[in-house]
């Protein structure tokens, strides 16, 4: 088979590592087909054969490996195509690392040293053979010994549980059932002047709790400052513009992906509630908002005709986007914003977003690339948001800034996706840092009230509503009522064709094809 050996031994390879899930028995017949036709003598059937040998073995190593459908592909090929040149190459060394490049170079001069005194090619087929035998026995053990220690739990008392394991399918349908039944209602604000306050919702793209930790950032004050802090929240979504619609649909339960992009009950937009409840919408970005037409999401998502979209185009540029369109500094933003909001009278709710932390952003005159640049872009982000809070502290004002994540960055990759690609939501990308804090509370704080129980948006629109009810800026409030029985959600990412569940060892991922695939 000459070099198509080295095919398989690279399939091997990164079966081995976890980055490649091959199909035995097509790999078999087609090393054996390869191997039939390697002594042809007429040059155009040799060509064919190379042709369509390449264009088989594509297909079937792309069908394999770990990453994006096809369809998803070109469905995202007009996004693709806006990308910089050096997020290109970013993204390429991510892929295909240079010491990975070097590595390759010297298997090939081994292969080709080796294949003068062996049959490499049989070596190939007994592998491609004896491996999937060999993961078919250590699956039956394993299977074996389960049903074995489920008998011994029966035995002893303990409750066995046949059919393992879990139906998923079941699982995720009975979510989907509970959540579709979930709603929040907000009541009134009070007409009293001195106890009403505006909700700002900041929503940050890319940022995750395994974020934090991979940039050392935990210790950021502005955690500290939180009122109220999800520790155990979850965002669902692991692309922009879905993450928008479900924060901004945060007043009923998780939906499905596809019903995302269907019309929802107006009772499920959050701003139609605050704006029924006596609030101003507004919005405001730190970004054109033309990148997978994000901007219409929100407009479409609001709830709220007619909601005005603050400029942001005479504020300092602070970065550059990995489509090169600027991306304005937050804190000068929302300090813009504050000041005009000066200027109106009654409580404002606005949404804001921010890219920042996206990858692929460029810094000026810097060389670093946007992972190597992450965490100090994080430390700015939040300590912008801080300053937001000291300048409205100042006013006078009173205010609940709710901080949420739209997805996390995918800092740290793992054995089925690398860095910065979030195809598969898995619990590392949707598990977010979720803070909530009130601006001239006019008692004393107590310690931040940390929930830890499993929760998404609808517990955030719960408390919010909880707080717009019965406002807590007046004497003798203590915060943590309003933080009892919120709505408990699992955590469930989705993404289209793609869903993850947690599980007790970790979690599932159930993929395009429809199949549950266990994952640590």
């Amino acid at each position: 088979m000459s070099l198509w050996n080295l095919y398989f031994l690279l399939k091997l390879y990164l079966f081995s590592a976890g980055h490649l899930h091959p199909l035995w028995l097509a790999n078999i017949a087609f090393a054996i087909a390869l191997a039939a036709t390697s002594g042809l003598r007429n040059r155009f059937l040799r060509v064919l054969r190379g042709v369509i040998g390449l264009v088989l073995g594509v297909m079937l190593m792309y069908h394999e490996a770990a990453i994006p459908p096809f369809s998803r592909l070109v469905e995202e090929f007009g996004n693709l195509e806006t990308f910089r040149f050096g997020y290109w190459m970013e993204l390429a060394q991510r892929f295909v690392p240079p010491a990975a490049l070097l590595v390759a170079c010297c298997a090939v001069v081994g292969y080709l040293v080796v294949n003068r005194w062996l049959r490499v090619t049989s070596f190939v087929i007994l592998a491609l053979v004896a491996l999937p035998v060999w993961q078919a026995s250590t699956n039956a053990l394993s299977s074996i010994e389960a049903a074995a220690s489920l008998r011994s739990g029966a035995k002893d008392g303990g409750v066995a549980q046949p059919g393992a394991p879990l139906d998923h399918t079941a699982a995720l349908a009975a979510f989907r059932a509970g959540e579709s039944q979930r709603q929040v209602a907000m009541a009134h604000l009070t007409n009293n002047p001195s106890e009403q306050f505006d909700v700002i919702v900041l929503h940050v793209c890319s940022l995750s709790w395994d974020d934090l930790d991979v940039s050392n950032a935990r210790n950021n004050p502005m955690l500290s400052h939180f009122d109220y802090l999800f520790s155990n929240f979850s965002t669902a979504a692991s692309y922009s513009g879905p993450a928008a619609i479900r924060v901004l649909r945060a007043t009923c339960g998780q939906e499905a992906h596809a019903d995302l992009y269907k019309p929802a009950a107006q009772q499920c937009h959050l701003f139609a509630q605050l704006a029924q409840a006596g609030y101003s919408p507004q919005t405001i970005l730190n970004h054109d908002g033309h990148f997978d037409n994000f901007l219409e999401v929100i407009k479409d998502n609001l709830g709220v005709p007619n909601v005005p979209m603050i400029s942001n185009t005479d504020v300092p540029v602070a970065m550059h986007a990995f489509d090169g369109s600027p991306i304005h500094d937050d804190y000068s933003v929302l300090a813009k914003w504050f000041a005009q909001r000066q200027q109106i009278a009654g409580p404002v709710a606005l949404y804001y977003n921010t890219i920042s932390l996206h990858d692929g952003n460029q810094l000026p005159g810097s060389s670093q690339t946007s992972l190597q640049s992450y965490p100090g872009r994080v430390n700015k982000l939040m300590n912008d948001f801080d300053r937001l809070g000291d300048l409205i502290a100042a006013s006078g004002r009173r205010a609940v800034i709710v901080f949420v994540p739209e997805h996390g960055a995918a800092l740290r990759g793992d054995a089925n996706q690398v860095a910065g690609l979030r195809e598969i939501p898995t619990p590392r990308i949707v598990h977010g840092p979720v803070g909530v804090r009130l601006i001239n509370f006019p008692g004393n704080h107590a310690p931040t009230t940390v929930i830890d129980k499993p929760t998404s948006f609808l517990a955030v629109a719960q408390l919010l509503s909880n707080l717009v009810s019965n406002s807590p800026f007046k004497p003798g409030v203590t915060l943590s009522q309003y933080a009892a029985d919120l709505p408990q959600t699992d955590m469930v990412g989705e993404n289209e064709g793609t869903v993850t569940m947690k599980t007790a060892s970790g979690y599932v991922v159930k993929t395009p094809d429809g199949v549950w695939v266990d994952e640590k």
